[in-house]
Parts: C-alpha cells; structure tokens; sequence
C-alpha cells in the first residue's frame, strides 16, 4: 500500500480489500478497483449496499490502510470528510465544531461558509437544537472549512426527505464549483449523482470493481429529461452487467 502525492490528481487502485470473520475466513470486498479524478473533478460512487463503498472512502481518507494497492493524493493534500452521520460533538456550539476542524480558519472565512450554508443564524446553536437537515449542513460547513484538496462524501443526504436533498444538493453544487478541490461522493440516489458528478463510477456488487464509468458533459448544469433517462438507462445497464 502506498499514498503518494501526484499534483492535482486522485488515483485509487485497490487491488484486494478483505475482512476477516470471527470464525477466521477471509471475506474479500474490493478487487481490482480502480479510478482517477482531477483538479476540479467531482466523481460518484454507485454501487448495491454492503458493495465496499464506506470501506473504500475510509481507504482514501487514510483511516483503514490495511488493503493492497495503492492511493495516489494531491501534493499536499488536505482531506475533508463527511461521514454518512453528521458526528457532530453535542456539547459543543455549531461554530466550535467547525472551528476546532479548521483551527486557522479566519472569521471571514467561516461566515462567509454558514452563510452559504444558510447557517448564519444557528453558528451559536448546539446540536441537540438541530433538525437532521440543518446538522448536516453543519457536518458539511465542518469539512469545507479546512479548506480540502480532497472532498469526500459518504452519502452525505442520506434519509433527508427529496426537497431537501435537492436543495443542498444545489448548495453543494454551487460550493465546487467555487472551489478547485477533487470530490468523491458516495450516493444510491442517480438523480444526486447526475447533478453533482463529472463522472459517474457504477460498482458491481462485492467484491466491488469499477464496471463502468459515465462522464457527464456538463456537470452541474440543467440536464433534459431525455438526457437524464439516457444516462440513468446506462447505469441501469451497467449495474446489470457487473
């Protein structure tokens, strides 16, 4: 296994991942993945549940090194996060908990985030005051605010109802594209991952590889119907495949 920076670019290949059960038989859960990203580059991770995808974002985080293969990140990467719980420390203030993530963040900084965030008027709330929307958003603020080269998010809206979903879709839509960072997004949600992606990695099912991938031609930008379906058809089709 190694990590080793290369400019402005992610590459993952993870050759062989595995478990080990309680009667000592070796489950393997990733085989052969492999995918690359650039500067700027937004790429979604769909695949069945319990494929490997939160063990994957854990291997590209740095948390679970224990795999072979290697992960190749940014020079000088800095590494933002947002698990599929917001984790955020109840006893703390929404403000404390996004400081104490990004320590140097300047004052400007961290209003300018709540503000599009739509934050402003809760930086001095504590969690338990929160609806799960709002505590997300705040999980969200948190990773921003370190400033990443490298954006991971584990289905980051996941059990938020649709119109809510949509709208910090659109936030975070507005967020990279502000920003020159590298963004990995775990989602089971096609319509998620066709508004936020450049390139739409289909997983197969465990052990997990990559068994296609689609590249949007204009991410982040108003899609037809017509092009939606063709999109979701081949992912559709892929997701057969593998």
């Amino acid at each position: 296994m190694s990590r080793v920076g290369d400019r402005a670019r992610l590459e993952a290949h993870v050759a062989r991942k595995s478990f080990r059960t309680a009667s000592g038989q070796s489950v393997p859960v990733l085989t052969d993945l492999c995918f690359a990203l650039q500067e700027g580059q937004t790429g979604a991770l769909i695949g069945p549940s319990g494929c490997g995808k939160s063990t994957l974002m854990r291997i590209l985080a740095g948390l679970d090194r224990d795999f072979d293969g290697s992960v190749r990140l940014p020079d000088d990467a800095r590494i933002g996060m947002v698990f599929q719980e917001p984790r955020l420390l109840p006893w703390r203030s929404l403000e404390d908990n996004v400081r104490l993530a990004a320590p140097g963040a300047s004052e400007a900084e961290v209003a300018a985030l709540f503000a599009a965030l739509g934050l402003s008027e809760h930086r001095t709330h504590f969690p338990g005051e929160l609806s799960i929307g709002l505590a997300r958003r705040v999980a969200l603020a948190r990773a921003l605010a370190v400033r990443p080269t490298l954006l991971l998010l584990d289905e980051p809206f996941v059990s938020l109802d649709t119109p809510l979903a949509r709208q910090l879709q659109r936030d975070l839509a507005r967020l990279v594209e502000s920003r020159r960072m590298i963004t990995v997004l775990v989602t089971h949600d096609v319509d998620e991952a066709m508004a936020l992606a450049d390139r739409i990695f289909v997983l197969s099912a465990r052990p997990a590889h990559v068994v296609g991938e689609i590249e949007i031609k204009a991410p982040r930008a108003p899609m037809s119907d017509e092009e939606r379906k063709t999109i979701a058809a081949r992912i559709d089709a892929l997701r057969e495949a593998g």
